[in-house]
């Protein structure tokens, strides 16, 4: 996600900001073509102010009335609700102050990812629009029932218990469950994931027969793996192959698996290109650890190669800070060759090149072995 800067007085802004503290404009941000806006009231709409953007007229999502939304809409487009929010089904009892609360945590994840999304030019279809379309319920859990909200996707509605949004339960879940890591934000992109899989690969021609080259057999019996992955843990030398211990599962999860990462990689990539970071270890003589952040992830040019380098270098740098201040990896995990092969699958699906085994075979080959064994040593310190 890059830096924004205020349109009226050009202080630096995030994405989520809704006030500029130097000039004191409110703030909205604008998806169409990324950007925040500096507002001031006008009558029952907002007028934009500022250099290349004054004069339009916007009022703010309906959410925004809950502090959970700073997204914008054309006045008189007769929307109710901005590009992120018109896909909600269900949010829990707002008159609950602990429920609104976790909600806005949900929220916050969730417009991120929809930032990724849009960036990406992906294909973004609501219920009305799509018989299948993507649409997110966000449930608590029933006090008076033993049964959990369980996160999950099913035929495009996204559910996500509004539990994860509580830090702490999280946390024990995440460590009951073994997971070297869980985080709301990685919740929303995995099961948008499964998503991606119906709308881009089932139904996406030649895109299916390559992913099943890449992913494995989908057809495999997804209860009988899940229960199997369960029952008896994770594969033998799964780091070899997939990016995490449930990837290994069935291929359907390895897809979202890597779907997730791929949108880890590219928005933190993002942040790191945007504040000019450059990468230079003076003892990097291999230049394995050497990059700079000044492409554009998100461009159809970019190779997955350029990704992948730029990533070992930054996950690494960022692992070590982390480490400094006591804490755990930041991105405890392993791109193996063969991980690198499947974002690749990812990176040419997401910008409509699924199928191009000659891509493929490149990002099969892209990490050097010397890459790899550094990131494992790595991990293997924590």
């Amino acid at each position: 996600m890059k830096l924004f800067s205020c349109p009226a007085c050009d202080q630096v802004l995030f994405f989520n900001n809704t006030r500029c503290e130097r000039c004191g404009h409110a703030l909205g941000y604008e998806p169409r073509q990324n950007r925040l806006l500096a507002l001031e009231p006008a009558g029952d709409a907002w007028v934009s102010v500022g250099y290349k953007s004054a004069g339009d007229h916007w009022v703010y999502c309906d959410n925004h009335r809950y502090n959970v939304c700073n997204w914008l809409i054309p006045a008189g487009s007769g929307e109710k609700y901005c590009l992120a929010d018109r896909h909600n089904m269900m949010v829990p009892d707002l008159s609950n102050p602990r429920n609104q609360a976790l909600w806005a945590k949900m929220e916050a994840a969730k417009h991120r990812l929809f930032y990724t999304l849009l960036r990406l030019k992906l294909p973004l279809y609501t219920r009305d629009e799509h018989r299948e379309g993507l649409g997110f319920k966000f449930l608590a859990d029933d006090p008076n029932s033993p049964k959990k909200v369980m996160t999950g996707h099913e035929d495009g509605v996204v559910t996500v218990a509004l539990a994860e949004a509580d830090d702490l339960e999280r946390e024990t879940r995440r460590n009951a469950m073994g997971e070297p890591y869980r985080t709301l934000l990685g919740h929303f992109r995995h099961e948008v994931g499964h998503w991606y899989w119906d709308i881009l690969v089932r139904d996406g021609g030649d895109a299916l027969e390559a992913c099943r080259a890449v992913f494995g057999d989908d057809t495999e019996d997804y209860g009988e793996a899940l229960k199997r992955h369960y029952a008896n843990g994770p594969k033998a030398n799964w780091q070899e192959e997939f990016v995490s211990a449930y990837a290994g599962s069935h291929p359907w999860e390895d897809f979202a698996e890597t779907w997730a990462h791929y949108l880890h990689i590219v928005d933190t990539l993002e942040v790191g290109g945007s504040f000019g970071m450059t990468i230079h270890p003076r003892l990097d003589r291999d230049g394995i650890l050497t990059t700079d952040l000044d492409f554009d992830v998100y461009g159809e040019e970019t190779t997955i190669e350029e990704i992948a380098d730029g990533w070992l270098a930054i996950s690494q740098a960022l692992n070590s800070m982390n480490r400094a201040m006591g804490l755990s990896d930041l991105y405890p995990f392993v791109l193996s060759p063969a991980v690198i092969r499947k974002l690749g699958f990812i990176h040419d699906l997401v910008h409509g090149r699924a199928g191009d085994r000659l891509a493929l075979d490149v990002a099969a080959d892209s990490v050097p072995a010397s890459a790899g064994m550094l990131a494992r040593q790595s991990e293997e310190a924590a």
